[in-house]
This record gives structure tokens, C-alpha cells and sequence, in this order.
């Protein structure tokens, strides 16, 4: 059994988990602060890719990093490298798929933080990009962890848009996905299968690990609440 889609699969997740954490969390922070119109604007452009279709989002970015397209064509100008129907070409469609998962998540979590704890900070002389990473992450961090996780997940399994912008070749471009489909496609049932229970194990050990955090998360706010 090749195991080249699985570790291309895990490759793409974790540097495309990676972009939407650092993404994410920004616009998020934005999002939240923003005043109420800018922000309902602001919420549907960057949750879209939520409600696309998959094959929606790959039409749209063939459409932008085609070689004959704006951004494409640049690109392969100026640098020669391609980016599309390449394995890094994956990272474009999952990166824009699971990105709203990861915003929502946190901005969810953003608005419920406390101000206040801000406000004390602040009172000390301590700068906003402090209180920022020393006491408004720590207090989300629950949130923002179940996004990256949610993120990767997504990212792990994605399809539509992975097959039209990356395509499918072996040892190159394939993931879990794609091979499941051209395996089952040629008639190669058995080995479909296998891969098949490979991602089953995979999405078992993502829910449990959203579960233990969502345990963790619970626990930590009955303590709080006690004390």
C-alpha cells in the first residue's frame, strides 16, 4: 500500500492549518472590534466559503491561478513556478474551505472574552499587542483550539476543490480523497476501502480530541464558576 496520499494529505492539512490559524485569529480580532455594519459585511465575505459548493471555490481559483489567468500567469512570468495541478496547489483550496471554521471559531470566542481583563492590562502600561498574546489568547484558547482542529480536519478530507485546482496523480498531487475516488472509479474496491478506514481512524481521533477539549472546556468553566 502506498502511503504517499496519506502523508501529502497530512502535509497539505498541517501547512494550510497553519495559514488559517495565523488568518484566522487576525481577521477574527478584526471582525469583532469592527463596528456593526462593517462587521455583517465583513462576516458573510469571509464565512462564503462555508456555503460554496467545493466545486464552486476550485472554479473560482482555477479562474485566478489558471496559467492563462491574472494571477496564474504572473506568477509562472515572473517566477516559473505553476499553481495549479501541483501538491502545493491543494494548500489554495484548503486553506480557502477550511478558513471559515477557523474565523468563526475564534471570533466566537473573541466576543465572549472579557474586556475587562483587557482594560487591566492596559491600566498596568502593558501595549495592546501584550494584552493581546498574554491575556486575550490564554483566555480563548479553547476556542481557538477547537478551530485548529475543526481547520485541519476539513483541510484533511477536502475533495471538490483539492481535485480541480490540484487534480490526480500518483506520487505527485494524490491525496486520501482523490485516490478513494480514482480507486473506486477504476474498480479497485478493496484498496478504496482500506483507504476508507484510514480516514474513518482519522475523523474518530479528530472528534475525540474536539470531545476532550469540549470536556476541558466545561470543566474549566464549573471550576470558575465554584470559586
Amino acid at each position: 500500500m502506498d502511503w504517499y496520499p496519506l502523508l501529502n494529505s497530512l502535509r497539505i492539512a498541517a501547512i494550510s492549518t497553519a495559514v488559517v490559524y495565523l488568518l484566522g485569529i487576525w481577521l477574527a480580532d478584526v471582525v469583532a472590534r469592527a463596528p456593526r455594519v462593517a462587521k455583517g459585511i465583513l462576516d458573510v465575505v469571509l464565512t462564503l466559503p462555508l456555503v460554496l459548493p467545493p466545486t464552486v471555490v476550485g472554479y473560482l481559483l482555477l479562474v485566478l491561478l489558471g496559467p492563462r489567468r491574472p494571477i496564474g500567469s504572473w506568477v509562472l512570468a515572473t517566477f516559473g513556478v505553476k499553481l495549479t495541478m501541483t501538491w502545493y496547489s491543494a494548500i489554495f483550496a484548503t486553506v480557502v474551505v477550511s478558513f471559515p471554521l477557523m474565523y468563526r471559531t475564534a471570533r466566537g470566542a473573541f466576543e465572549g472574552f472579557d474586556q475587562s481583563l483587557a482594560d487591566a492590562g492596559r491600566t498596568l502600561g502593558k501595549s495592546n499587542t501584550w494584552v493581546f498574546w498574554r491575556v486575550k489568547m490564554p483566555a480563548c484558547r479553547q476556542g481557538i483550539i477547537a478551530g485548529s482542529v475543526l481547520a485541519f480536519a476539513r483541510a484533511l478530507g477536502e475533495y471538490g476543490a483539492t481535485s480541480m485546482v490540484a487534480g490526480y496523480t500518483p506520487g505527485s498531487t494524490a491525496t486520501v480523497s482523490t485516490t478513494v475516488y480514482q480507486l473506486w472509479r477504476t474498480g479497485e474496491d478493496g484498496l478504496a476501502f482500506q483507504w476508507v478506514l484510514v480516514n474513518l481512524a482519522i475523523s474518530a481521533v479528530v472528534l475525540l480530541a474536539m470531545n476532550m477539549l469540549e470536556a476541558r472546556s466545561r470543566s474549566a468553566r464549573a471550576k470558575g464558576a465554584v470559586a
